[in-house]
Parts: C-alpha cells; sequence; structure tokens
C-alpha cells in the first residue's frame, strides 16, 4: 500500500460540521525523498524507498551517504520502503501530503508506548480483587492458578502471565482523515495512534 513516513505531534480535539466533538491525532507526513526505487527487474518487485527528517551530517556513515547522494538529498532518519503508488516517482522525487484526501481511511502503524515489567491487571485485565475475607491479604491483584499439577505437569504456551508490556509494533486500522493541511505538511486523522509525541509513524492507505 502507498503511503507516508510521518510524525506523531499530539492529540486534539475539533468539531464537525454537525457540531460533534471528535477527539484526533495532529500527524506531521512528509514530505518525503525518494531515495531508491525498486524495480522487479532488478529487485524482483516494485517499490519506493522513501526518507523522512533530515539527519546531522556528523552521524552519517560514508555508505549512507553515498547512498543518498545518489538521491541528491541530505542523509534522512527515517528510511522505509512503500509499495502501491499509482504515480510513477524517479529518484529524488518529493511526496508532500497531498497524497492524501480528506474523507479517506488510512492504517497507521507505530511503535507503542514502553509500560514495563507488568502484571496481569494492568497487562490483560484480569479483574484482581478476589475474595477480601477469609483471611486473604497479599493476593488482590494476583494471576491466580496458571495450570494443573501431575497433569498436564506444564504450562501452556501463551498463558496470561506478568511481564514486558508496550513497546512493540502497533497497527490501528481504518482511520479518517479529517483535515489535510498542505502549507504546513499537517494530516489530522480521526482517533488515537501508537507512540509518544514525535514518534515515527507510518500511514498507508
Amino acid at each position: 500500500m502507498s503511503g507516508l513516513i510521518g510524525r506523531k505531534i499530539g492529540m486534539t480535539s475539533i468539531f464537525d460540521e454537525n457540531g460533534k466533538n471528535l477527539p484526533c491525532t495532529v500527524i506531521e507526513a512528509g514530505p518525503c525523498v525518494v531515495t531508491q526505487v525498486r524495480t522487479k527487474d532488478v529487485d524482483g518487485y516494485d517499490a519506493l524507498q522513501l526518507g523522512f527528517d533530515d539527519k546531522p551530517e556528523r552521524k552519517v556513515t560514508k555508505a549512507a551517504s553515498g547512498h543518498f547522494k545518489k538521491a541528491s538529498t541530505v542523509a534522512k532518519r527515517k528510511v522505509v520502503e512503500f509499495q502501491g503508488f499509482d504515480e510513477a516517482y524517479k529518484l529524488g522525487d518529493t511526496i508532500t501530503v497531498d497524497h492524501f484526501n480528506p474523507g479517506e481511511f488510512v492504517d497507521i502503524t507505530g511503535t507503542s508506548k514502553g509500560k514495563g515489567f507488568q502484571g496481569v491487571v494492568k497487562r490483560h485485565g484480569f479483574a484482581g480483587v478476589g475474595q477480601s475475607t477469609h483471611g486473604q491479604h497479599n493476593r488482590l491483584r494476583a494471576p491466580g492458578s496458571i495450570g494443573a499439577a501431575s497433569y498436564p505437569a506444564r504450562v501452556f504456551k501463551g498463558m496470561r502471565m506478568a511481564g514486558q508490556m508496550g513497546n512493540e509494533k502497533v497497527t490501528v486500522q481504518n482511520l479518517r482523515v479529517l483535515k489535510v493541511l498542505p502549507e504546513k505538511n499537517l494530516l489530522v486523522v480521526k482517533g488515537c495512534v501508537p507512540g509518544h509525541k514525535n514518534a515515527f509513524i507510518l500511514i498507508r492507505k
């Protein structure tokens, strides 16, 4: 699917034409530079490699510098491949937020906020509080039984337990584009998207 690389600016709310208050996320989408063109003859598939957000020259390796030099652009912090563009783009072309239109739906991929090591109540939504009488005093948020004893004599895979939460790749589908602001490279979508403020995200049609 065609798309752009963007940066999450933050959340706000706007009113629609019916006066309904809609929660929305503001995204800086592009401009993205075509840093490589993949073709079926050479690479076995068709795709465009896009770069977003300038990277300081002192942090760029010689190999990366040469790669971006072919596209006549400075080094980029984020580089991602996209497939399915209807338009024919060349090396060095710039794709802006005009690629999207108000009213259409997009899928947004990002890395969720890391929560660290969490228990089953926060991680899986367990009820937590069991019987609070009969002498119970320290098992309010415990997971309870994780399996039988002598048979099967093991814990099944996928058992919901405490552990690392967040900091994983998440895709939110079918978010409606509310506004496109080309002069500021901004995209406003309904609802929330994964990641912290200023996190890189991928916006796909």
